[in-house]
């Protein structure tokens, strides 16, 4: 089955699902405005595909872990930001479980998989237009290693759980031997925390009760199986609650982002920009059962890369005691993919959060008012 076939397919559950009323973007991917499959690509996976056909960047080869740490230097994803799953939700399912689990690093742009003596290097990355698309690179030494563009994963992330847009999905599945996630779904921060991370390992000084295998004190992730070829020993409980907020915020920006462009109305884009602005205030967020607390140094590196304004706050300030940030509005607003969507849809995203702010967290839009004062005056 070619690309484009692929695509068609994934297209086809969407559509087909579209009569049962669930929400999430029912346009075409071949629109001119979102040219998915063969429109001009500026995200970091691509950009750093470009370099290395020119050969400004070159990928040092790791006897035992192939491209992974090169790459990860070359797209500024942190090693402590690992987080380990053992549910067989990739494109290399087969060759993981609980005793060869998979390792995600991530950012704001770009997340990488990597799975133990696996033949690829998985790759999303989120494009400011065409939203997530997806690589591979080969885990062969090469004196030419490049990343090529993978359709094959849009059978998975293009559905209602990603808002019908070719997006990101954090699972949790089932029982621990769960090998899918039939028997799970997604989860974001508005789950309780007891039904996240089956299917994960969480390590961590204080993890609160859930589906996932928690690991509290050391040696850590060694103790479940041999994780010496693995970049960090931790999959830390702040990074993993940090990737599942983002990913569906990274989701929501796409799809305003998309309907905004293929000239949405604006009775149907003002209902979605209340759905984004509630997601982004975190206004049906789960309180955390427990304070939470991580010890890969995720939590500091994530904080230190925060936007500040003049008193010395960052959106990126995490609470962790009753709920993951200090301040109720998402990072994510900071980020390239928000800041490219047309200006009719940060604007109205602008309006409503600045009233949704003034009464249930005056500081962030404070925040707001000073590190994006185009928008937030």
């Amino acid at each position: 089955m070619n690309g484009f076939a692929r695509l068609a397919a994934a297209l086809a559950v969407v559509a087909g699902l579209g009569a049962q009323g669930r929400q999430g973007f029912l346009g075409s991917f071949s629109d001119p405005a979102i040219a998915y499959d063969a429109g001009r690509l500026t995200d970091a996976a691509t950009r750093l595909e470009e370099q290395l056909a020119h050969g400004s960047v070159r990928l040092a080869f790791d006897p035992s872990r192939g491209y992974l740490p090169a790459v990860l230097r070359a797209l500024s994803v942190p090693a402590e930001s690992q987080v380990v799953v053992f549910s067989q939700t990739s494109l290399q399912g087969p060759r993981i479980s609980a005793k060869h689990p998979r390792a995600l690093y991530f950012n704001d742009r770009v997340a990488v998989g990597w799975v133990p003596d696996a033949e690829l290097l998985e790759i999303a990355s989120h494009d400011p237009v065409r939203g997530a698309v997806f690589f591979t690179i080969e885990q062969k030494q090469t004196s030419a290693p490049h990343l090529v563009r993978q359709r094959e994963c849009l059978r998975c992330h293009v559905s209602w759980d990603t808002l019908g847009i070719p997006g990101f999905v954090v699972l949790s599945t089932g029982p621990e031997d769960a090998a899918g996630y039939a028997t799970g779904g997604p989860v974001d921060h508005r789950d309780p925390i007891g039904s996240r991370w089956g299917g994960w390992y969480v390590t961590g000084p204080r993890i609160p009760p859930s589906m996932g295998v928690a690991i509290t004190a050391p040696p850590w992730l060694p103790a479940k199986f041999d994780a010496a070829t693995f970049l960090s020993p931790h999959s830390d409980v702040v990074a993993l609650m940090v990737f599942e907020h983002q990913a569906r915020a990274m989701n929501l920006i796409t799809w305003l982002g998309w309907e905004a462009r293929t000239g949405a109305s604006d009775a149907r884009l003002a209902a979605i920009v209340r759905d984004f602005v509630a997601y982004f205030t975190f206004a049906n967020e789960a309180p955390l059962p427990q304070p939470i607390e991580g010890a890969s140094g995720f939590a500091a590196r994530f904080q230190a890369a925060g936007v500040r304004d003049s008193n010395g706050r960052s959106l990126r300030d995490l609470e962790l005691v009753h709920r993951l940030m200090k301040y109720r509005c998402s990072y994510m607003i900071d980020s390239a993919a928000f800041d490219a969507m047309p200006a009719r849809a940060k604007q109205a995203v602008a309006a409503r959060m600045t009233t949704e702010l003034r009464e249930r967290d005056p500081a962030a839009l404070e925040i707001l008012r000073e590190t994006k004062p185009d928008l937030f005056k």
